[in-house]
Formats: C-alpha cells, sequence, structure tokens
C-alpha cells in the first residue's frame, strides 16, 4: 500500500495537507528543501529528497511535500490519507467496475425475475455507500502497519526468498484467501449471526453487479480479513499486491454479474455464486469450489443457466423460486423483501 499513498501523496496530498496544515518557519523549518522560500533554503541540515516507496521508479516530490506540519512519515497522516483512499478511491473503483459490467456485460432481462426486488439496483448502491466508509474504519490499521513496515511486503523480484516464489506468490495468495473465506462466509451463515451481519447481502436474491459490495460493513469486513493478513505472515511482492487487490474487486463485480461464463467443477464463477443467492446454503467459497467440496457444501449450477434460452425462461424461473422459497422460509422465516409488482409485470410482457 506505500506504493499507492506514495503516488497520492505525490499528485494530491502534498498540497491538500501543505495548505491545511502547513508548517512553522520555527517549528518545521527542517521539512523544508531548496524548492521552499529563500528564508528555509539557507539551512543547512535541509534534506534534499524523500525515500522512495519502491525502486521500480522515482517520484520527485514537489515543493509541497515539504510544507506540511505533517510530513508524509507521520502517523497521524498516513492514517487519514489511507481510510480516504480506502474509502473514497475504493468507492471510485467499485463504481467503475459494476457500472462497466452493468452496462456491457449483465443481462438486463433479469430486471423480469420473479425474485429481483422493486427498485433493487438503487438499493444496492445505497447499501455499498453505507458499508464502504464503515468498513475503511476496520481496515486502515492493516494499511498502516503495511506502511510503516511490519508485513512482509518486499520491492525487488530479487527480494522474493526464492525467484520461483515471484510466480508462486500468487496461487498461494488465491489458496490462503479462499480457505479462510469459506469459513468465515460459512460461518456468517450460523442462525446467530445471519440476520444480523449478512441478510443484508442475501437481500438480492438475482444480484446485479452493483451487489457486490453491498453488504452489511462488518460482514464485508469479515470476509476481506484473510486478504490484509496475508502479507503479515507470508511474503508478497509489492506490485504484485496491488495487482492482487485489483483483482479481487473485479472478481468480486464478476460473480454477481449473471454471466455464467465459467461451466467449471473447479471455479467458482457467477454461476456458483447465483446457487448460493438462490439457496443460501451452498457454494461459499470466492475462487474456488476446493473447500465447499471439502465441507460438503458444494453445488453443481443448473446446465440450464449456461443457455440463455433455458436460463431466462419462465419455466427455469418458476422452478429457481418454488426451491428458493422453500429454503428461504427455513433459513430466514418470513420473506420480507419487497419484490413490488414491476418485475411480475415486465415478466408478463416479455413472456
Amino acid at each position: 500500500m506505500d506504493i499507492v499513498l506514495e503516488l497520492f501523496d505525490t499528485y494530491l496530498f502534498d498540497r491538500l495537507y501543505a495548505t491545511a496544515l502547513p508548517a512553522s518557519v520555527a517549528g518545521h523549518g527542517s521539512q523544508q528543501t531548496g524548492h521552499a522560500t529563500s528564508s528555509f533554503a539557507s539551512m543547512r541540515e535541509l534534506p534534499t529528497s524523500i525515500p522512495s516507496s519502491t525502486q521500480l521508479w522515482k517520484l520527485e516530490p514537489s515543493e509541497y511535500a515539504f510544507m506540511s506540519s505533517w510530513p508524509r512519515e507521520n502517523v497521524w497522516r498516513q492514517t487519514l490519507s489511507l481510510y480516504l483512499i480506502t474509502w473514497l478511491f475504493g468507492l471510485v473503483v467499485y463504481f467503475i467496475c459494476a457500472s462497466l459490467s452493468y452496462v456491457f456485460i449483465f443481462d438486463h432481462a433479469t430486471f423480469t425475475h420473479p425474485k429481483y426486488l422493486k427498485n433493487q439496483v438503487k438499493l444496492e448502491i445505497k447499501q455499498a455507500s453505507i458499508s464502504l466508509p464503515i468498513m475503511a474504519i476496520f481496515t486502515v490499521p492493516f494499511f498502516v502497519g503495511e506502511v510503516r513496515g511490519y508485513a512482509k511486503l518486499y520491492d525487488a523480484p530479487a527480494n522474493a526468498p526464492f525467484w520461483l516464489y515471484n510466480v508462486l506468490q500468487f496461487p498461494l495468495f488465491i489458496f490462503f484467501t479462499d480457505f479462510f473465506i469459506y469459513w468465515i462466509h460459512r460461518a456468517l451463515h450460523h442462525p446467530s449471526v445471519y440476520k444480523t451481519l449478512h441478510k443484508p447481502h442475501h437481500k438480492w436474491i438475482m444480484p446485479t453487479p452493483y451487489a457486490s459490495h453491498a453488504f452489511h460493513p462488518l460482514d464485508g469486513f469479515a470476509q476481506s480479513v484473510p486478504y490484509h493478513v496475508f502479507p503479515f505472515l507470508f511474503p508478497l511482492n509489492k506490485v504484485a499486491y496491488v495487482i492482487l487487490f485489483a483483482f479481487i474487486n473485479i472478481w468480486t463485480v464478476f460473480i454477481h454479474d449473471g454471466e455464467y461464463v465459467a461451466n467449471s467443477s473447479i471455479i467458482n464463477g457467477a454461476a456458483c455464486h447465483t446457487m448460493h443467492h438462490l439457496y443460501f446454503n451452498y457454494n461459499y467459497g470466492q475462487f474456488t469450489t476446493l473447500w465447499d467440496r471439502f465441507g460438503g457444501s458444494y453445488r453443481q449450477p443448473n446446465e440450464e443457466l449456461f443457455r440463455r434460452e433455458s436460463k431466462m425462461s419462465k419455466q427455469e424461473w418458476e422452478r429457481q423460486c418454488k426451491e428458493m422459497e422453500t429454503v428461504q422460509k427455513e433459513v430466514e422465516g418470513d420473506d420480507d423483501r419487497n419484490y413490488g409488482d414491476e418485475a411480475r409485470r415486465l415478466q408478463k410482457k416479455i413472456m
């Protein structure tokens, strides 16, 4: 995360902090450089640069980097900056990924499904917008720890434990996080916590890409913990770290987009995750079906889902609804979702 923080510091935060929290001449003159005013330039002890977060490139800091009473290494500045990045930049990434999927991939005929909620997209976006800033509060301590050197992040490939590890870190990350997310997700289905923590995400029986981050903030954070713990336990390349977190966001949208591309017995794709939203107690895994098979919770997606003519047919939807309502009654009791009349009206018009 130090690479991301340095980018934001260089192009945004340095100027903001210099404006909001300017350094005093007496107390913080040592933060200035030759780029600053002539009164500061005469001081012999002035630093001339800021250490780069990576060997791969060098970002030259502007004069603003030395003009705040909160320098870059200040822990409170790092905490605030990382919170803003996690919340606001995370929100931007969510909207971009979900919107691209919604426009170009998501099948809008899903709007006519009997279990599609009234104003569902607005509700999904509202839930995500509420959750993300709260999730960021719990996530930031991990990022601060990384930036301050407590994680096992390494820079150059030559710094890996051994050369092949630069490749092995990717499947190791997937294997580790998939294992723990499976058990965390399954625990969230326990009756003692399900209705409070996990039901907000299961509100969406037929999710859209905007449902990808639409969950209770503690639910979302709990399922993200393995991602954040990994670099404190295992070496991880800094660039690989950024790539993996981008992949996680894209994957989370992908498994909610309703486009059933991967008819795989190994990959836990959109079809597997749709079975989870429809029937609740199956397919808890994030990336693979391995732990569902091990835990006896794997359910193979119906073949009808991989043919558009059948997956959008009235017969298939009626079959889904009948089974879903039986399971939903067992898991939740009375169904308090508001399906409205819009989906039923559109369904009759199309069918």
